[in-house]
Parts: structure tokens; sequence; C-alpha cells
């Protein structure tokens, strides 16, 4: 047993201030030099990560506290990344519980406590925001008390500890009075270091590790991230790895490192109980057991959440194909998918051999959507679908996935959300209302909640917030739902658009382009006013004759066109249509570009179309 080590994640809620939180320990434990320039959310490498201010995948940090060593693992709040957290309770001897202390416990709250709950992990709980306006640490901790009871907590987990802390001012105390809040993280690190046991891994025995994350390098392959489990683990040992399938597998510690800060340190042996890194197996996995070659022991192998969406992506077709991006191959991007999938064990592809193209499946949109958009940035230029779900069969009856959804928004808008969440098969659990915010809670196939958020968006005037995480399967709701219910105006020529041609076809309806743009035959330019596709031509100009005046086209006023984000493209489209994206670009267009083919189609293929 290593009582100088302490192995702890952080959970909660997206946007509650985990990763904050982590800054904070980091910057007052003494990591960084006095002179050193941190960015905030450091622990946020990728660039896509501080643009949403979200956590994507979990990372791993440790610090040195009065002769202890602190592994912390900043954990993702989002429902569509959940798999991170449930592996990684594996790697930890406990968790601070992180709750705003104006919001509560929120969906994603209640799933990751029940996760560190089902482990018997101990719980540090962490009051975290006190300083906000409305701020109410006393309400706010009562919630998260009768969560742990509804959770089904036993009487040694609800004596839980309770830090209240200022992540952003870096001031914690053990006072909920905000005015005893003081500079530094001195009383959680104490909190942690008393309530957090020291892993139980003895570094004499033989070895035992187990991967519970993946990282992928260039240079070294991928890279198995865990704790020891016992024994230790040396550069350059021979061990044996115990695949999920039963193989053996023998091969060299080709690289070893532990984490301090936000560097990985290089080292030559790893002692039970702490966290580290591995490299030298190419196809290492989550869950399986590398141990040494003398003494074979698999510990029990970790569940992985099976994906619970899917898409497919294809090199781009479009006529403006090549223009804007460097990889357009449909090998550049099968080679860019196997590279993701050696890192992300949620996320899988498969070739589809008739079209040329993939079947990516993830965990939700949002997980697919950051890949997509992480592939933009590289220069990648590729078409993808309208996501779907994935059915399973399950005892011979075709099951969905299934959602718990949280709706918090103002009492004037209940009805309006209300409709539109009825008409999505959602079954209502609860609603209350207090100081004027009314909280729906729902269980809604995920198929419901695609192209959801434009409406929601719309129906609140912005003024909603949507929460919702992975509950389980069911039978399959016999009714199609997901689907937009108006129609699009649709481009019949390839040109540059004119404010003439849509000042007439601003009259159908919503236009997403203004004038000055570059579009093709096939392209969706705008929404229709009714349930049915109309083909407009927005390259139109007028024509000049003696009578007419060549200024005054000048006088024209438009309205401004509907701006649409990579989410807002993917949750538009029907079945029938395609986002294009590229590294300057996001469109949408029809998967049949001509008009007069599309039409054909549409009339021998009603059922597609809900006709």
């Amino acid at each position: 047993m290593n009582d100088k080590i302490r192995n702890v994640a952080i959970i909660a809620h997206v946007d509650h201030g985990k990763t904050t939180l982590v800054d904070a320990l980091l910057k007052t434990s003494g990591t960084f030099r006095d002179n050193e320039k941190v960015q905030t959310c450091c622990m946020d490498s990728n660039p896509l990560e501080h643009e949403r201010g979200i956590t994507i995948l979990a990372k791993t940090t440790g610090v040195n506290y009065k002769g202890y060593k602190i592994n912390i693992v900043d954990t993702p709040g989002h429902a569509d990344f959940s798999g991170e957290v449930e592996r990684i309770m594996n790697m930890v001897d406990g968790v601070c519980l992180l709750v705003d202390a104006f919001d509560g416990p929120m969906p994603q709250t209640r799933f990751v406590l029940k996760q560190a709950i089902s482990y018997h992990l101990k719980t540090v709980v962490v009051i975290n925001k006190v300083d906000r306006p409305g701020a109410d640490p006393e309400r706010a901790l009562n919630e998260v008390l009768e969560l742990f009871m509804d959770l089904g907590a036993d009487d040694e987990q609800l004596e839980f500890p309770v830090v209240y802390t200022s992540a952003l001012n870096a001031t914690s105390s053990l006072d909920k009075d905000v005015a005893s809040q003081k500079p530094g993280m001195d009383p959680l690190f104490e909190t942690i270091i008393e309530t957090i046991p020291a892993p139980q891994a003895d570094p004499e025995e033989s070895l035992q590790f187990q991967p519970s994350l993946l990282d992928y390098n260039k240079y070294v392959g991928r890279i198995g991230i865990g704790r020891v489990d016992r024994g230790t683990i040396r550069l350059g040992e021979e061990v044996t790895c115990l695949r999920l399938d039963g193989r053996q597998s023998k091969f060299k510690i080709a690289k070893l490192f532990t984490f301090h800060g936000l560097d990985r340190v290089e080292a030559k042996e790893v002692e039970g109980g702490d966290i580290c890194g591995i490299a030298g197996l190419p196809d290492i996995m989550v869950g399986e057991t590398v141990c040494a070659s003398d003494k074979l022991e698999a510990l029990p192998p970790l569940r992985i959440d099976e994906p619970t969406m899917r898409m497919t992506f294809g090199a781009n077709t479009s006529p403006f194909s090549g223009k804007e991006g460097k990889l357009l191959t449909a090998q550049k991007i099968a080679d860019r998918l196997y590279e993701e999938s050696q890192k992300d064990v949620s996320m899988r592809f498969s070739v589809d051999a008739q079209s040329e193209s993939f079947v990516v499946t993830g965990r939700g949109e949002l997980h697919l959507s950051v890949l997509i958009e992480t592939m933009r940035r590289e220069g990648f230029e590729l078409q993808v679908s309208k996501p779907t779900v994935i059915t399973k069969t399950i005892d011979g009856v075709e099951c969905e996935p299934f959602e718990d959804l949280q709706i918090d928004v103002p009492d004037e808008y209940a009805g309006s959300v209300m409709q539109l969440v009825g008409g999505r098969c959602a079954e209502t659990l609860s609603m209350t209302s207090e100081n004027g915010q009314t909280r729906l809670v729902y269980v809604i196939p995920s198929r419901g909640l695609i192209s959801f958020m434009n409406a929601f968006m719309t129906a609140t005037k912005g003024y909603g917030i949507i929460n919702h995480s992975f509950r389980e399967f069911r039978p399959k709701v016999n009714k199609a739902i997901g689907q937009r219910s108006l129609g699009v105006l649709v481009a019949t020529d390839g040109g540059v658009s004119t404010a003439y041609a849509l000042k007439s076809a601003e009259e159908r309806g919503t236009m997403f382009i203004g004038p000055g743009v570059d579009t093709y035959e096939g392209m969706i330019v705008g929404e229709n006013k009714y349930d049915r596709d109309l083909a407009v031509n927005v390259v139109r100009t007028k024509s000049l004759g003696n009578q007419r005046s060549a200024n005054k086209d000048v006088t024209v006023v438009l309205k401004s066109p509907r701006r649409m984000s990579l989410e807002d493209c993917l949750d538009y489209v029907n079945s029938d249509e395609l986002v294009e994206v590229t590294p300057k670009s996001i469109r949408m267009r029809k998967k049949i570009l001509n008009t007069e083919e599309r039409k054909k189609y549409e009339a021998h293929h009603p059922e597609e179309y809900g006709k």
C-alpha cells in the first residue's frame, strides 16, 4: 500500500466548473513556475474544447502537495462522453463531485454520482460557484443529499465531507459563508488526503495493469493509460497482455510515463497504485490486462458503452469538390477515421462497399460533430448524412435507445415546449414550477432529439435550457419521428446568387444565403413555408431594356439570411439530404443534385418521403 498516493476523479454535470477547478488545483499547488504563463482551462488542450467550453476527452494530471502525489483525472461532463467517466471509476479511489451552487444537481450529476456509488468510491462534495449571483449553497447541498439517498447510498457514503469553492477565483473554504472564502485550495487538498483512501496495491507482488483510457501518438502508436493495480511496471520489461478475446500477446514496455501538471514525465519504473501510460503494443485495448509473463491473472474486463448514433461519411462529390480543401480522397478519410478509432473507444467505423463511404458510429450528435469539425480544420472535404440511431434486437424485439430529458424554461414557454416534445413520443415524468421557471422531465427516444434543437430554441426564443443523457434500450416506437416537417428551397441553377433573384425567392420562405454566394444545382438555399420542397432560381438577373435603369436593382432590400452552424445543419437535414463540409464552408445539399432526376426518384419512392 503506497500511502503517499491519492487517485481522484473530478466529476460533474457539464459547465459546473470541473476543468476550472483543476486549473485552480494546479496553480495553487505550486505546479507551475511563478513566471509561467498558463491559459484558462489549461487541461483542455484541444482548440475545440476551448471554443465550446467543454471537455471532450478525459485527461490525467498530477500534483505534489505536502509530500503526497495526487493524481487528478478531469472528466467530460456532456452525456455523449459519459463512457469515459464510467471507465475512469476503475482508475481512482475517490471522486470530487462538483455541484453548481446556483443550479444544484443536474441530469449528468445523477449519472456520474450513480457510477461513483456503484464502484463504492469515497466522495468529496464540492459546492462550486458560491460567489455566483443567486447562488444558494445550502439548497444545493440539501439537493445533493437527496440525490445520494435516491441513488441508494449507504450510511458510510452519506457521511461525505463538503468543501465550498469559487474555482474561477481559486478560493475555497469549509464554511458555506462566502465571506469565509480564502485564496488557495488547501481545504480541498487536505480533505482529499483525509477522505480518499490510498490505493491498495502492493509494489512487491507480480504486475497487473489495466488501461482505462487510450491515447495515440504517431511515433509510438497507441498508449494505454491506467492504474498499476499491483506490482511495479518497468521500462524495457517484457510483459504479457491478456486480450479480451482470450489471446495472449507478449511485448516490451517501449515507453513509460507518469503525469505532472500539463506534462508527461518519462519514467523508468512506476509502482503499484500510481497512474501511468504505457506504449509498446500497437493494438492494446481498454479493459485488457498487462501482467508479468510468469503469472497470468486477468482483471475483470471494463464495460465499454456501445455507440447509439450512426452517420455516413464520404468524399465530397459536389460540383465544388476540391476547391477549398486539401484532403479529398476516400483513402485519406479512411486513414483519419482509423487514427481516431485508435484513441476513442466509443467511436467505430466500417466501409460501405456499395457507396465508397464509411459508416461511423458514436455516442451522440455532439460526439460525431466534434470529429467532423476537427477533420474540417485539418483540411478535409467530406459529405455526411443525417445522424440516425442504432437499434438492436433484444429477446427477439427491435429496441432503440431512450434518454432522460430535462428542460428548464420560463413559464410562458412551457406550453409550447410540452406540445413540441409531445409530438416526439416523450413520456412525462414530472413538471415543477418555481420563481417563474418550469422544469420538465421526460423519457424520450433518442430519435426524438434529432432535429430538435432548432425547433426548441425557436419555441423558447433562446431562453430554454436542455440536458439529456442515455437511459436504456426499449422496444422501438412505431412512429416516424425526428424528420423535419418543413420543405426546403433548392437551387435549380449554378452560379452566383443575386439580390434580384433572392428577393422573389425569400417570399417563399427563409433564406440561408445572401447575394454574391456561389451555388450549384441541388444546393439547399432556404426553407420553404410549406411541407414540400420547392426548386428556385437564385442566380437569375434582371434583363435590362431601354426603359429600365441599371441602378434600380440597388434598391432591393433583403432580410438577413439564417446562419447555420455545423450542428444546426446536422440537426436540420432530412434523410434525402447531405451536409457538405469543407475547411471554408458548410453547405446543405440534396443527395440527388439534378432537379429532374430528383423529381423522378421522389415519384417512384414515395415511402422515403413520408408520402
